[in-house]
């Protein structure tokens, strides 16, 4: 579509705007829904047991369960070190939901910091799919059990076992194809574009 303008011809579809792909809204808007919900619970989360359970005694009480029944180890570092993790896991949902925004709006660098969040989300997937195998393998609980309960909770523990990797690998691909998408040359040119 040509335009003339006191003697001089512009090209109106060289000044038209760029297009904004279906995909990355719906992307982007999956992620504030999700991101938000996930930083409101994770901050609540935070707060709570800062104010329910101070530090010392968290400790005091763990140290008692260790004297009747010990720990596995995995489970000791995790509830040793819960504050941490809450903290992280904090970030992590708040930086989502900031990326999330700019994803939306097509900022650059929010593309690049969800790619990096995929890619952590794909690791986190794999660890987790390898958590039951070491929480159920750790569990000496059931040494005194009969052994109808230990072949019942084994069936069950495998089952659990079983199912969280495959829902670890769905959603680990997921994640890649997420990440494949925001690096492809099409989606990278309408980040630039506008």
């Amino acid at each position: 579509m040509m335009l003339e303008h006191k003697g001089d011809v512009m090209d109106v579809s060289s000044a038209s705007p760029a297009l904004r792909s279906g995909l990355i809204t719906g992307l982007a808007w999956t992620f504030i829904v999700l991101a938000g919900f996930a930083t409101l619970i994770s901050l609540l989360q935070n707060i709570l047991i800062t104010l329910m359970f101070p530090a010392e005694e968290m400790r005091a009480a763990m140290r008692e369960v260790q004297k009747s029944q010990p720990m596995p180890a995995f489970a000791e570092f995790v509830l040793e070190n819960i504050r941490l993790f809450l903290g992280l896991f904090f970030v992590v949902c708040a930086v989502t939901l900031v990326s999330s925004i700019g994803l939306l709006m097509r900022k650059n660098w929010a593309r690049l910091i969800f790619v990096g969040l995929m890619v952590l989300g794909v690791l986190w997937n794999l660890m987790g799919a390898a958590l039951p195998f070491l929480m159920f393998s750790s569990f000496s609980m059931l040494e005194g059990a009969p052994g109808d309960f230990q072949e019942s909770f084994k069936v069950m523990a495998t089952i659990m076992a079983v199912f969280a990797f495959l829902v670890a690998m769905v959603f680990s691909a997921l994640f890649l194809w997420i990440a494949k998408r925001l690096l492809s040359d099409d989606v990278r040119r309408e980040f630039h574009a506008l």
